[in-house]
């Protein structure tokens, strides 16, 4: 009478999207945006330790906040919902050691700015690219087809690439990949011995000084969910160089070296200058207070503070900037295990609703690149309260939805799903303008190489905006 639990599969080590992964969906372009149309994703993950023992519906009230139970009663209904790899038709089973859980959902993407990437250089060993601003560099949080390991996969044919380094998802310019384990792990070493040289650019507000200026003040991250970082003395030791190049009466330009590789280093010691980026989406925001985080002058505990910042972001309908949705900040508590989140900073313990975090900007966290794809947590799109979960069940379409493997069925390729929030959501786009920060990566050397991009227009010295 015992449940019987299949032994755990063995899952491919190494970066491994292929064929299959990237035709889940296609992209499409309007308004100067880069746009993915919704697709079903089957989110996987073996029994966590701490779920041994309990019932799923449990677990899926008490960390699986984002959408209320109805939501799941209704999923397990539809099939959405299989435990080693059978349906799901009673949510108080009890989880062994080794279940395999698979949630079939309807995904929504964030669009992302039109704007190609471009390929700086490519031979046997490497490929170094251009990355434009808001594209987070592999999948995370609500990203997956929109990611720059996607984009290169599906568009030019690049594939198995090794991460070496990351960018936040709005800080554009230059990003290497290994396309060989041997090359990444020469270079890995000289990330390890600080042989890696990077440099930046970017516009800042006000007259920075002449002189150069460091910047040693140690960061702490406030919320890894939000991504919101301050200077603290209970933070991380980090010191960062500047130099201005230009001023144009209102901005300046100026040159970053960051010599350690903290999360929003640079913009979190501009701040600290009192020059913020210009269109920082955190760091230069009404909710720091009248000095906008000047000398760390907060004015705010820390969760007053991510109140002020998500209010304000609201009130401009831009949270989708943050790179967060509403269902994200109604999924539950957050991670303090996750050292290096950036832009996308959700950590997959934390946030279930949305896989795994973004590293921080030009730091390499080999503990955080996405090794396998079938490894991101269980999942669903929320799911207000106003619709009548308790008779979706007899609506046919469900069955429609997902087939008993978990893949598309014959509604895969529609955009609308009778489960799906965001189906009945209307949002509005960003503009490319909003998109863009401007802090840019100009150039990354090494010991036996460097690579350069060209300086982006809004850092030329007569810029105005």
């Amino acid at each position: 009478g015992e449940r019987y639990v299949p032994p755990p599969r063995k899952l491919n080590a190494g970066v491994s999207f292929g064929a299959e992964h990237f035709a889940e969906t296609s992209y499409y372009f309007e308004g100067g945006l880069r746009k993915v149309r919704p697709y079903y994703f089957d989110f996987r993950t073996y029994c966590k330790g701490r779920w041994v023992g309990r019932s799923l519906l449990h677990v899926f009230g008490t960390e699986f906040r984002a959408q209320p139970l109805a939501y799941y009663r209704a999923a397990a209904r539809a099939g959405r919902l299989r435990l080693n790899e059978e349906p799901v038709r009673d949510l108080d089973i009890v989880l062994k050691n080794n279940d395999f859980l698979r949630n079939t959902v309807h995904r929504h993407e964030p669009p992302v700015t039109a704007q190609p990437i471009r390929i700086l250089a490519e031979d046997e060993e490497v490929v170094v690219v251009d990355k434009p601003s808001s594209l987070p560099v592999h999948p995370c949080g609500r990203f997956r087809h929109n990611t720059v390991i996607f984009i290169l996969g599906k568009e030019h044919g690049l594939r198995e690439l090794h991460t070496l380094h990351r960018l936040d998802r709005m800080t554009s310019g230059v990003l290497m990949f290994a396309k060989t384990a041997a090359v990444s792990k020469r270079i890995d070493e000289q990330v390890r011995q600080r042989q890696l040289e990077k440099e930046y650019v970017c516009r800042v507000v006000g007259e920075f000084p002449e002189h150069e200026v460091v910047c040693e003040e140690p960061i702490l991250v406030v919320s890894y969910k939000v991504g919101v970082c301050r200077v603290d003395p209970k933070g991380k030791p980090c010191q960062t160089l500047f130099q201005r190049l230009s001023y144009n009466g209102s901005s300046s330009v100026v040159r970053c070296l960051p010599r350690t590789g903290r999360t929003h280093q640079i913009r979190v010691h501009l701040q600290f200058l009192g020059h913020p980026i210009v269109n920082d989406p955190i760091y230069n925001m009404e909710a720091w207070g009248p000095d906008r985080g000047k000398g760390g002058n907060i004015g705010k505990t820390d969760e007053e503070l991510l109140k002020a910042l998500v209010a304000e972001h609201r009130s401009k309908q831009s949270l989708e900037v943050l790179g967060i949705g509403e269902e994200d900040l109604n999924s539950g508590g957050e991670s303090k295990d996750s050292e290096n989140s950036g832009d996308c900073t959700k950590s997959a313990e934390a946030d279930p609703v949305n896989g795994s975090s973004c590293p921080a900007e030009g730091e390499k966290d080999p503990e955080r690149v996405v090794k396998d794809p079938e490894r991101n947590d269980v999942a669903a799109c929320p799911l207000n309260s106003d619709i009548n979960l308790e008779m979706l069940d007899k609506d046919k379409e469900l069955a429609l939805c997902g087939n008993q493997d978990g893949q598309m069925g014959e509604k895969g390729w529609e955009e609308k799903d009778p489960l799906c929030v965001e189906c009945r959501t209307s949002r509005r786009d960003p503009s490319p303008k909003e998109l863009v920060m401007f802090l840019h990566a100009l150039r990354y050397k090494g010991a036996d190489f460097e690579y350069c991009s060209s300086m982006p227009e809004w850092a030329t010295e007569d810029w105005e905006e």
